[in-house]
């Protein structure tokens, strides 16, 4: 069912070389980028009309608006299970203890008498939210968009969501009540590159959708290629790609454990990644034992769960020890990484590439997507070595204040005129010069420490 790869032995390779030893699934981006640019464009130029053709093209419903009608957001979250309720209130509780912590305040520098540096945060104007609606339906996404874009005091938001033939061209009604409970009431039944577009280019009428600075939230390859076709116009979080779960482990951890978080991530899509660190052949074993009867007694079996397991981006790696498997993991740069090792607390805290870890036997992803008050919009396919998951600081722009006197800029006009000539740059210092009647000061003695207040 699982591959397996042997690192045993010989040394690890460093950097790329390891990376290229690791399982990873196909994504081609750029393959998909051409099939997505003429739907921007049309969407550009046709707005709605276009959005409700691609609706019927690829959804198989007929829209008359892409808007959803404010009744529908109410009357999912009145005919809303109670128990699921519960559940996603509870999620929404958790999400915000978290991200109301990663609030940044205003800091200025006292950089020399009269001369300070001040940093503010300001939150992007307008973002432009995506809930996927595919093979399933993820309400847990629009949390994890919604609470750290509303605790960072965007003033503006909007979801979009796939219309749904089954719900009668809405949304997924769950996705509609996990809005009404998050006071979104902006949502737009839109799906795919269409919808990145809409959001980019904004449209026009009654039912209008503003353009948005900023767009978030996970896809499939034909949203990630939209997202990378609108970088630079707008703002972007990441270019998601199939979800990825890694777990190292020794012989201290449960099989039962591993197997059943490899599936939990496998159910997601057939080009979901499934591995395992271990440097214990005895606990692959076991685990590849287990996965038969769990996989066999859960649902999506034939077509997703079997697909990933199966597949070239899910495998065993088996090395000599923790400090290789740590080595392993870090260039795999997994979108969850489990830790499920002895001192699993010691070990995940030498993890430097990863987007979420989970650690300890108690600690499994699942519980990340849904309830630990963490984010699950993650870097994958490795991005984790340079990129983070979503957060408050995503919406957030950092803008510098600088404010001088001019006895602080005659402090130091002496150094700008000289590097701006070192630049070539002369007008750079002309600018400087201007203000002192193109005389400058004598040089100054030491200009003292910089502090912070």
């Amino acid at each position: 069912m699982i591959s397996r790869i042997d690192l045993r032995g010989d040394a690890l390779p460093e950097g790329g070389a390891l990376r290229g030893l690791l399982p990873r699934a196909e994504f081609d981006v750029e393959a998909a980028l051409a099939k997505v640019r003429p739907i921007c464009e049309d969407v550009r130029h046709r707005g709605t009309a276009a959005l409700i053709e691609y609706a019927a093209e690829f959804d198989g419903v007929t829209l008359d608006r892409v808007r959803v009608p404010a009744e529908a957001l109410t009357r999912a979250l009145d005919d809303l299970d109670p128990a699921v309720r519960a559940g996603l209130e509870e999620s929404i509780r958790r999400a915000r203890v978290v991200h109301r912590a990663q609030r940044r305040t205003e800091h200025t520098t006292q950089v020399v008498p009269g001369g300070k540096v001040t940093e503010k945060w300001v939150p992007v104007g307008r973002v432009g939210l995506y809930a996927p609606g595919g093979r399933a339906v993820y309400p847990s996404s629009v949390i994890m968009n919604v609470v750290p874009a509303q605790e960072a005091g965007v003033g503006s938001i909007a979801l979009a969501s796939p219309p749904q033939k089954e719900f009668g061209g809405l949304p997924h009604p769950t996705i509609l009540a996990a809005c009404a409970l998050l006071g979104v009431d902006e949502v737009y039944a839109a799906g795919g590159a269409q919808a990145v577009a809409m959001f980019a280019y904004g449209t026009t009428g009654p039912d209008g959708c503003p353009p948005a600075d900023m767009v978030t939230g996970p896809g499939n390859i034909w949203v990630t290629a939209a997202k990378r076709y609108f970088a630079g116009r707008i703002g972007i979080d990441t270019e998601a790609g199939p979800t990825e779960i890694a777990v190292l482990a020794d012989a201290t951890a449960d099989p039962v454990h591993v197997a059943a978080d490899l599936i939990s991530q496998a159910e997601h899509d057939p080009l979901a990644a499934a591995v395992l660190v271990t440097d214990s052949a005895e606990l692959a074993d076991a685990v590849e034992k287990e996965l038969v009867p769990q996989t066999a007694a859960t649902k999506h079996v034939e077509e997703r769960i079997a697909p990933a397991l199966s597949g070239k981006q899910s495998a065993i790696v088996l090395v000599d020890g923790v400090e290789e498997g740590l080595r392993v993991v870090d260039a795999y740069g997994a979108e969850h990484l489990e830790i499920q090792t002895a001192d699993a607390a010691a070990v995940a805290a030498r993890v430097r590439n990863a987007g979420a870890i989970f650690v300890g036997p108690y600690a499994p992803v699942s519980l990340g997507d849904y309830c630990a008050g963490s984010n699950h919009v993650l870097p994958t396919g490795g991005c984790a070595c340079h990129s983070s998951g979503l957060s408050v600081q995503s919406f957030l722009r950092g803008i510098h204040i600088v404010d001088y006197t001019r006895d602080a800029l005659a402090d130091v006009a002496h150094h700008v005129v000289t590097l701006a000539e070192a630049e070539d740059l002369p007008a750079h210092g002309a600018a400087v010069k201007a203000r002192f009647g193109w005389k400058l000061p004598s040089v100054p003695a030491s200009s003292g420490e910089v502090s912070g207040e």
